[in-house]
Protein backbone atom coordinates (compact mmCIF):
# COMPACT_ATOMS: atom_id res chain seq x y z
CA UNK A 1 0.00 0.00 0.00
CA UNK A 2 -0.32 0.29 1.35
CA UNK A 3 4.24 1.30 0.80
CA UNK A 4 4.81 0.71 -2.73
CA UNK A 5 7.22 3.31 -3.90
CA UNK A 6 9.82 1.85 -6.22
CA UNK A 7 13.02 3.95 -6.36
CA UNK A 8 14.92 4.06 -9.47
CA UNK A 9 18.46 4.31 -8.10
CA UNK A 10 20.51 2.91 -10.61
CA UNK A 11 24.49 1.59 -10.09
CA UNK A 12 26.55 0.71 -6.83
CA UNK A 13 27.85 3.13 -4.32
CA UNK A 14 31.42 3.24 -4.97
CA UNK A 15 33.85 4.35 -1.54
CA UNK A 16 37.20 5.23 -3.27
CA UNK A 17 39.91 4.09 -0.42
CA UNK A 18 40.31 0.48 0.49
CA UNK A 19 39.79 1.12 4.58
CA UNK A 20 37.70 3.98 4.04
CA UNK A 21 35.06 1.44 1.70
CA UNK A 22 35.20 -1.52 4.58
CA UNK A 23 34.53 1.38 7.17
CA UNK A 24 31.61 2.55 4.75
CA UNK A 25 30.18 -1.36 4.70
CA UNK A 26 30.55 -2.01 8.12
CA UNK A 27 28.64 1.34 9.11
CA UNK A 28 25.88 0.34 6.64
CA UNK A 29 25.52 -2.94 7.73
CA UNK A 30 24.70 -6.19 5.31
CA UNK A 31 22.09 -7.73 3.95
CA UNK A 32 22.72 -10.67 5.73
CA UNK A 33 22.50 -8.90 8.81
CA UNK A 34 19.41 -7.51 8.37
CA UNK A 35 17.72 -10.58 6.78
CA UNK A 36 18.64 -12.38 9.97
CA UNK A 37 17.47 -9.35 11.81
CA UNK A 38 14.19 -9.76 10.52
CA UNK A 39 13.77 -14.03 10.89
CA UNK A 40 12.36 -14.04 14.18
CA UNK A 41 9.23 -11.98 13.55
CA UNK A 42 7.98 -14.30 10.30
CA UNK A 43 8.64 -17.26 12.03
CA UNK A 44 5.76 -20.03 11.91
CA UNK A 45 2.60 -19.62 14.24
CA UNK A 46 3.21 -22.41 16.99
CA UNK A 47 0.02 -24.60 17.59
CA UNK A 48 -0.83 -23.29 20.44
CA UNK A 49 -0.11 -20.11 19.87
CA UNK A 50 -0.48 -17.19 22.71
CA UNK A 51 -2.15 -13.35 21.95
CA UNK A 52 1.55 -12.41 21.69
CA UNK A 53 2.20 -14.92 18.57
CA UNK A 54 -1.41 -13.45 17.14
CA UNK A 55 -0.34 -9.74 17.28
CA UNK A 56 3.24 -10.86 15.84
CA UNK A 57 1.49 -12.15 12.73
CA UNK A 58 -1.32 -8.99 13.15
CA UNK A 59 1.98 -6.77 12.75
CA UNK A 60 2.70 -8.27 9.27
CA UNK A 61 0.32 -6.82 7.52
CA UNK A 62 0.37 -4.54 4.72
CA UNK A 63 0.52 -0.61 5.77
CA UNK A 64 1.12 2.40 3.93
CA UNK A 65 4.65 3.53 3.77
CA UNK A 66 5.52 0.80 6.58
CA UNK A 67 4.54 3.33 8.64
CA UNK A 68 2.89 0.95 11.92
CA UNK A 69 0.35 3.23 12.44
CA UNK A 70 -1.30 1.07 14.87
CA UNK A 71 -0.66 -0.65 18.77
CA UNK A 72 -2.17 -3.20 20.06
CA UNK A 73 -3.47 -3.80 23.54
CA UNK A 74 -4.38 -7.45 25.30
CA UNK A 75 -7.07 -7.56 27.81
CA UNK A 76 -7.42 -11.43 29.02
CA UNK A 77 -9.07 -12.78 25.95
CA UNK A 78 -9.64 -9.58 23.98
CA UNK A 79 -7.26 -7.83 22.04
CA UNK A 80 -7.62 -4.31 20.36
CA UNK A 81 -5.82 -2.64 17.44
CA UNK A 82 -5.57 1.62 18.23
CA UNK A 83 -4.46 4.00 15.41
CA UNK A 84 -0.78 5.69 16.47
CA UNK A 85 -1.74 8.95 14.86
CA UNK A 86 2.26 9.67 15.72
CA UNK A 87 2.75 7.92 12.79
CA UNK A 88 0.34 9.42 10.34
CA UNK A 89 1.24 10.81 6.74
CA UNK A 90 -0.25 13.66 6.26
CA UNK A 91 0.41 14.77 3.01
CA UNK A 92 -0.49 11.34 0.79
CA UNK A 93 -2.97 10.37 3.51
CA UNK A 94 -4.55 13.71 4.88
CA UNK A 95 -7.58 11.95 5.93
CA UNK A 96 -6.27 8.97 7.83
CA UNK A 97 -7.71 6.91 5.18
CA UNK A 98 -4.24 4.82 4.47
CA UNK A 99 -4.04 4.58 8.26
CA UNK A 100 -7.27 3.14 8.81
CA UNK A 101 -6.98 0.30 5.78
CA UNK A 102 -4.12 -0.51 7.52
CA UNK A 103 -5.50 -1.61 10.38
CA UNK A 104 -8.14 -3.10 8.94
CA UNK A 105 -5.57 -5.06 7.62
CA UNK A 106 -3.78 -5.77 10.82
CA UNK A 107 -7.25 -6.85 12.05
CA UNK A 108 -7.97 -9.46 9.26
CA UNK A 109 -4.69 -10.85 9.76
CA UNK A 110 -5.01 -11.30 13.59
CA UNK A 111 -8.63 -13.24 12.87
CA UNK A 112 -6.98 -15.31 10.17
CA UNK A 113 -4.38 -16.08 12.58
CA UNK A 114 -6.15 -16.84 15.18
CA UNK A 115 -8.71 -18.83 13.14
CA UNK A 116 -6.05 -21.07 12.24
CA UNK A 117 -5.25 -22.50 15.58
CA UNK A 118 -9.13 -22.57 16.72
CA UNK A 119 -9.29 -19.77 17.84
CA UNK A 120 -12.40 -17.93 16.45
CA UNK A 121 -13.85 -14.53 17.08
CA UNK A 122 -15.56 -11.59 16.17
CA UNK A 123 -13.77 -7.98 14.58
CA UNK A 124 -15.44 -4.81 15.62
CA UNK A 125 -14.56 -1.24 15.30
CA UNK A 126 -15.86 2.06 17.46
CA UNK A 127 -15.64 4.74 15.41
CA UNK A 128 -16.03 6.79 18.37
CA UNK A 129 -12.49 5.83 19.17
CA UNK A 130 -11.26 4.59 16.42
CA UNK A 131 -10.17 0.89 18.24
CA UNK A 132 -10.78 -2.23 16.86
CA UNK A 133 -11.60 -4.92 19.18
CA UNK A 134 -11.21 -8.73 18.21
CA UNK A 135 -12.30 -10.99 21.13
CA UNK A 136 -11.65 -14.82 20.96
CA UNK A 137 -12.50 -18.17 21.96
CA UNK A 138 -12.39 -21.52 21.17
CA UNK A 139 -14.11 -23.18 17.91
CA UNK A 140 -13.62 -25.07 14.44
CA UNK A 141 -10.03 -25.28 13.01
CA UNK A 142 -10.13 -22.38 9.97
CA UNK A 143 -8.32 -20.62 7.05
CA UNK A 144 -4.88 -22.67 7.40
CA UNK A 145 -3.38 -22.04 4.22
CA UNK A 146 -4.67 -18.09 4.74
CA UNK A 147 -2.26 -17.90 7.72
CA UNK A 148 0.09 -20.03 6.46
CA UNK A 149 0.40 -17.13 3.70
CA UNK A 150 0.72 -14.40 6.37
CA UNK A 151 4.56 -14.69 6.73
CA UNK A 152 4.82 -15.16 3.30
CA UNK A 153 3.33 -12.24 2.20
CA UNK A 154 4.77 -9.12 0.89
CA UNK A 155 3.85 -6.29 -1.45
CA UNK A 156 6.30 -7.71 -4.40
CA UNK A 157 7.38 -3.99 -6.38
CA UNK A 158 9.31 -5.66 -9.51
CA UNK A 159 8.36 -6.94 -12.78
CA UNK A 160 6.07 -9.82 -12.77
CA UNK A 161 6.46 -12.72 -15.61
CA UNK A 162 3.43 -11.80 -17.72
CA UNK A 163 1.23 -14.44 -17.51
CA UNK A 164 -2.17 -15.06 -17.33
CA UNK A 165 -4.78 -16.43 -15.10
CA UNK A 166 -7.32 -18.54 -15.94
CA UNK A 167 -11.17 -18.06 -15.12
CA UNK A 168 -10.99 -20.38 -12.15
CA UNK A 169 -7.85 -18.83 -10.38
CA UNK A 170 -9.88 -15.53 -10.73
CA UNK A 171 -12.94 -16.41 -9.61
CA UNK A 172 -11.06 -17.61 -6.12
CA UNK A 173 -9.37 -14.03 -5.84
CA UNK A 174 -12.73 -12.61 -6.53
CA UNK A 175 -14.54 -14.99 -4.12
CA UNK A 176 -12.49 -13.63 -0.80
CA UNK A 177 -14.54 -10.10 -1.21
CA UNK A 178 -17.92 -12.00 -1.31
CA UNK A 179 -19.89 -10.52 1.90
CA UNK A 180 -17.27 -8.27 3.04
CA UNK A 181 -19.70 -5.24 2.29
CA UNK A 182 -16.67 -4.22 -0.35
CA UNK A 183 -17.04 -3.96 -4.16
CA UNK A 184 -14.40 -5.83 -6.14
CA UNK A 185 -12.98 -4.30 -10.14
CA UNK A 186 -10.90 -7.19 -11.57
CA UNK A 187 -9.46 -5.84 -14.89
CA UNK A 188 -7.04 -7.90 -16.87
CA UNK A 189 -7.91 -6.61 -20.33
CA UNK A 190 -4.86 -5.15 -21.57
CA UNK A 191 -6.32 -1.78 -22.93
CA UNK A 192 -8.11 -1.24 -19.90
CA UNK A 193 -5.17 -2.01 -17.72
CA UNK A 194 -3.21 0.59 -19.78
CA UNK A 195 -6.17 2.96 -19.31
CA UNK A 196 -5.48 2.81 -15.78
CA UNK A 197 -1.83 2.62 -15.70
CA UNK A 198 -2.46 6.44 -17.76
CA UNK A 199 -4.11 7.40 -14.70
CA UNK A 200 -1.32 6.42 -12.22
CA UNK A 201 1.38 7.94 -14.52
CA UNK A 202 -0.68 11.32 -13.98
CA UNK A 203 -1.00 11.24 -10.45
CA UNK A 204 2.45 9.76 -9.92
CA UNK A 205 3.57 13.08 -12.15
CA UNK A 206 1.83 15.41 -9.76
CA UNK A 207 2.92 13.69 -6.28
CA UNK A 208 6.47 13.93 -7.51
CA UNK A 209 6.25 17.22 -8.27
CA UNK A 210 5.07 18.14 -4.52
CA UNK A 211 7.77 19.21 -2.62
CA UNK A 212 5.43 18.31 0.44
CA UNK A 213 5.04 14.73 -0.83
CA UNK A 214 8.74 14.19 -1.39
CA UNK A 215 9.90 15.31 1.97
CA UNK A 216 7.29 12.98 3.57
CA UNK A 217 8.30 10.21 1.58
CA UNK A 218 12.15 10.76 2.28
CA UNK A 219 11.10 10.88 5.78
CA UNK A 220 9.85 7.23 5.71
CA UNK A 221 12.75 6.40 3.55
CA UNK A 222 15.54 3.90 4.87
CA UNK A 223 18.86 2.96 2.42
CA UNK A 224 20.79 0.98 4.34
CA UNK A 225 20.27 -2.08 6.00
CA UNK A 226 21.61 -0.97 9.35
CA UNK A 227 19.01 2.09 9.26
CA UNK A 228 16.51 -0.15 8.28
CA UNK A 229 17.09 -2.44 11.40
CA UNK A 230 17.61 0.19 13.82
CA UNK A 231 13.64 1.62 13.14
CA UNK A 232 12.14 -1.35 11.89
CA UNK A 233 10.00 0.49 9.54
CA UNK A 234 9.97 2.76 6.47
CA UNK A 235 10.69 1.66 2.93
CA UNK A 236 14.20 0.40 2.99
CA UNK A 237 15.47 0.53 -0.75
CA UNK A 238 16.36 -2.92 -1.44
CA UNK A 239 12.67 -4.25 -0.40
CA UNK A 240 11.96 -2.73 -4.05
CA UNK A 241 15.15 -4.35 -5.86
CA UNK A 242 17.14 -1.34 -5.43
CA UNK A 243 20.89 -0.94 -3.89
CA UNK A 244 21.11 -0.55 -0.55
CA UNK A 245 23.71 2.79 0.10
CA UNK A 246 24.62 4.92 3.27
CA UNK A 247 21.79 7.06 4.40
CA UNK A 248 24.27 10.22 4.03
CA UNK A 249 24.04 9.79 0.12
CA UNK A 250 20.96 8.09 -0.56
CA UNK A 251 18.33 11.28 0.15
CA UNK A 252 20.60 12.82 -2.68
CA UNK A 253 20.40 9.92 -5.00
CA UNK A 254 16.74 10.01 -4.44
CA UNK A 255 16.40 13.83 -5.96
CA UNK A 256 18.93 12.72 -8.56
CA UNK A 257 17.22 9.42 -9.60
CA UNK A 258 12.85 9.75 -8.38
CA UNK A 259 11.65 11.67 -11.62
CA UNK A 260 8.52 11.14 -13.22
CA UNK A 261 9.55 10.43 -16.66
CA UNK A 262 11.61 7.40 -14.98
CA UNK A 263 9.38 6.22 -12.63
CA UNK A 264 6.24 6.04 -15.24
CA UNK A 265 7.67 4.07 -17.66
CA UNK A 266 8.75 1.74 -14.79
CA UNK A 267 5.14 1.84 -13.63
CA UNK A 268 4.23 0.84 -16.98
CA UNK A 269 6.33 -1.91 -17.38
CA UNK A 270 5.32 -3.53 -13.99
CA UNK A 271 1.43 -3.59 -15.54
CA UNK A 272 2.09 -4.39 -18.17
CA UNK A 273 3.88 -7.56 -16.43
CA UNK A 274 0.76 -8.20 -14.32
CA UNK A 275 -1.91 -10.95 -14.35
CA UNK A 276 -4.47 -8.34 -13.72
CA UNK A 277 -5.05 -4.94 -11.51
CA UNK A 278 -7.68 -5.18 -8.33
CA UNK A 279 -9.80 -2.20 -7.48
CA UNK A 280 -11.25 -2.12 -4.32
CA UNK A 281 -14.01 0.32 -3.66
CA UNK A 282 -15.58 0.68 0.33
CA UNK A 283 -19.09 1.51 0.99
CA UNK A 284 -18.86 4.70 2.08
CA UNK A 285 -16.18 7.66 2.83
CA UNK A 286 -16.26 6.21 6.94
CA UNK A 287 -13.37 5.29 9.05
CA UNK A 288 -15.59 1.88 9.45
CA UNK A 289 -15.71 1.41 5.69
CA UNK A 290 -11.92 1.91 5.32
CA UNK A 291 -11.14 -1.27 8.13
CA UNK A 292 -13.25 -3.18 5.88
CA UNK A 293 -11.30 -2.39 2.82
CA UNK A 294 -8.37 -3.19 4.70
CA UNK A 295 -9.82 -6.58 5.59
CA UNK A 296 -10.75 -7.37 1.90
CA UNK A 297 -7.70 -6.39 0.54
CA UNK A 298 -5.29 -8.25 2.91
CA UNK A 299 -7.61 -11.50 2.73
CA UNK A 300 -7.16 -11.11 -1.00
CA UNK A 301 -3.95 -10.75 -0.96
CA UNK A 302 -3.48 -14.01 1.40
CA UNK A 303 -5.52 -15.78 -1.35
CA UNK A 304 -3.04 -14.73 -3.77
CA UNK A 305 -0.30 -15.81 -1.63
CA UNK A 306 -1.44 -19.05 -1.04
CA UNK A 307 -1.70 -19.34 -4.76
CA UNK A 308 1.90 -18.13 -5.41
CA UNK A 309 1.20 -14.75 -6.94
CA UNK A 310 2.46 -11.75 -6.17
CA UNK A 311 0.84 -8.58 -5.39
CA UNK A 312 1.72 -5.27 -5.05
CA UNK A 313 -0.01 -1.58 -4.76
CA UNK A 314 -0.15 1.39 -7.09
CA UNK A 315 -2.40 4.09 -5.03
CA UNK A 316 -1.39 7.20 -6.76
CA UNK A 317 -4.83 7.90 -8.41
CA UNK A 318 -6.84 7.23 -4.77
CA UNK A 319 -4.25 9.46 -3.41
CA UNK A 320 -4.56 12.18 -5.68
CA UNK A 321 -8.67 13.24 -4.78
CA UNK A 322 -8.90 15.13 -8.01
CA UNK A 323 -8.09 11.91 -10.44
CA UNK A 324 -10.48 9.52 -8.38
CA UNK A 325 -13.52 10.50 -10.41
CA UNK A 326 -11.69 9.41 -13.38
CA UNK A 327 -10.90 5.98 -11.63
CA UNK A 328 -14.33 5.49 -10.92
CA UNK A 329 -15.79 6.35 -13.84
CA UNK A 330 -13.19 3.93 -15.53
CA UNK A 331 -14.42 0.85 -13.43
CA UNK A 332 -18.09 1.43 -13.88
CA UNK A 333 -18.14 2.83 -10.06
CA UNK A 334 -19.06 7.07 -10.91
CA UNK A 335 -19.77 8.98 -7.78
CA UNK A 336 -17.75 6.38 -5.55
CA UNK A 337 -14.15 6.77 -4.13
CA UNK A 338 -11.77 3.84 -4.95
CA UNK A 339 -9.81 3.11 -2.41
CA UNK A 340 -6.98 0.80 -3.12
CA UNK A 341 -5.24 -0.21 -6.57
CA UNK A 342 -3.56 -3.50 -6.64
CA UNK A 343 -1.56 -5.13 -9.06
CA UNK A 344 -1.10 -9.35 -9.36
CA UNK A 345 0.65 -11.79 -11.17
CA UNK A 346 3.60 -13.92 -11.00
CA UNK A 347 7.07 -13.30 -9.89
CA UNK A 348 9.70 -13.64 -8.16
CA UNK A 349 10.24 -12.66 -4.25
CA UNK A 350 12.13 -9.44 -3.16
CA UNK A 351 13.52 -9.27 0.42
CA UNK A 352 11.29 -8.53 3.13
CA UNK A 353 10.30 -5.39 5.03
CA UNK A 354 10.91 -4.83 8.07
CA UNK A 355 8.76 -4.60 11.89
CA UNK A 356 9.09 -3.54 14.83
CA UNK A 357 9.65 -5.00 18.03
CA UNK A 358 6.38 -6.06 19.83
CA UNK A 359 7.51 -3.90 22.66
CA UNK A 360 7.22 -1.28 20.47
CA UNK A 361 3.77 -1.66 19.50
CA UNK A 362 1.68 -3.20 22.29
CA UNK A 363 0.42 -0.81 24.85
Amino acid sequence: MVSRRNLLIGGAVIIAGGGAAGAEVWRMGTMEDFEASIAPLRMALPVTPDAHDLIRFASLAANSHNTQAWQFRLNGDNISILPDLSRATPVVDPDNHHLFISLGCAAENLSVAAASRGMPGEVRFDPASGEISFAYTTGAVTDTALSDAIPVRQSTRGLFDGSTLNTADLGTLASTVRGSGVDLTLITDPALMGQVADLIATANSAQIADPAFMAELKHWMRFSPRRAMATGDGLFSATSGNPAMPDWLGPTVLDWAYTAETENKKTTAKIASSAGLAIFVGADETAASWVQVGRACQRFALQATAMSLKHAYLNQPVEVASLRPDLATLIGMPGRRPDLVMRFGRGAALPYSARRPLIDVIT
